[in-house]
């Protein structure tokens, strides 16, 4: 907002608005430690007056720009949008600013690649730290481009590189839920459609063996991604089975790829139990009512926006690796088998 004469807010503004010092104001945009009940006098007063910081020129003129970057894998998943959203209300209640792209872009055949050109634009404008949401498949080749920059992983799993903590749902225990409870719906012959796409696609499926075999089960995986398309291909390759071999419950490796699966079985008019992962808005749709494992996005953005603030603060992170216990919301996917 600007005043009468066309001036925007500044710093020296909000201090006598605030009622404080003008280098307490700057502190506190700079990330330090200022106490509660004047952070929030502070962060009112830049409120009612419609200060903004200006990020580029303090990125200019500082050792860091003063915000935290953001990048998350795939901006169309609504899993990742709910972490974004916990994460950037944690670090705004902090008087955290917060600066969000996507780190992935199609290539011409439509297979997403990193945008290194928009990255290395990220990186010039100095975050204080990185926070990266979702599984980016060339994490290496991010981490050259951030090279220097903490960072920190949401919903993921950050293997060989640098990472000062990573937050993520426990997927062995949401996997073994799933299983669990299509066991305790009477299902045996239970299958499993993924195993592609990275580190989490392959520890959801080495619980899902694990699991299958503490109960003397034959474990049956039908290969797919994280798609709903590889859903669909993966059960079709399963009900190619006739008879007794036919698996009647399926665990997916998430909520898109169970889609796929229920499709599939419509198609083929099989009854199927099917559960997938994440409890995303489709999901919860009336019209499919798919049981899911709920990962509990909204506190994986608040932990992780927790260890970006301690990184910012020059300390350890509690923990390197936090895990979030997962839930299993069930709905009307999982019939007990005819």
């Amino acid at each position: 907002m600007e005043d009468g004469a066309g001036r925007r807010p500044t710093i020296r503004d909000v201090a006598a608005a605030a009622g404080v010092s003008k280098s307490l104001v700057s502190l506190l945009y700079a990330g330090g430690s200022v106490g509660p009940e004047r952070r929030e006098r502070i962060l009112a007063a830049a409120d009612r007056l419609g200060f903004r910081p200006n990020l580029t020129a303090r990125a200019l003129s500082s050792a860091d720009g003063g915000f935290t970057g953001v990048l998350v894998a795939d901006l169309h998943n609504s899993v990742f949008a709910e972490v974004v959203d916990a994460a950037r209300a944690e670090l705004a209640r902090h008087g955290r600013s917060a600066l969000l792209t996507s780190a992935m872009m199609p290539d011409p055949s439509g297979v997403p690649r990193l945008d290194e050109r928009a990255l290395a634009v990220f990186h010039d404008l100095r975050p204080r730290s990185i926070l990266v949401v979702g599984s980016i498949p060339d994490l290496a080749a991010l981490t050259e481009i951030i090279a220097g920059t903490p960072l920190v992983i949401a919903s993921a799993i950050g293997e060989h590189v640098p990472v000062a903590a990573t937050v993520r749902s426990d997927d062995a225990a949401g996997i073994r839920l799933a299983v669990e409870h299509l066991l305790k719906r009477g299902h045996r012959r239970i299958a499993h459609v993924g195993g592609r796409g990275g580190v989490v696609a392959e520890r959801r499926l080495e619980t899902y063996l694990d699991v299958m075999r503490e109960h003397g089960l034959e474990p049956r995986v039908a290969s797919g991604d994280f798609t709903e398309r590889a859903g669909y291909t993966a059960t079709r390759e399963l009900l190619e089975t006739d008879g007794q071999g036919r698996p009647t419950g399926i665990v997916a490796v998430n909520d898109l790829a169970a889609v796929g699966a229920l499709a599939a079985a419509a198609a083929e008019g099989t009854a199927m139990a099917v559960t997938g992962y994440d409890d995303s808005q489709v999901a919860r749709l009336p019209q499919i009512g798919l049981t899911s494992v709920d990962p509990r996005n909204a506190e994986i953005g608040a932990a992780a926006a927790g260890c970006v603030i301690d990184v910012e603060s020059g300390a350890a992170p509690r923990r390197p690796e936090t895990l979030i216990a997962p839930r299993l919301v069930v709905r009307t996917s999982t019939p007990s088998p005819r």
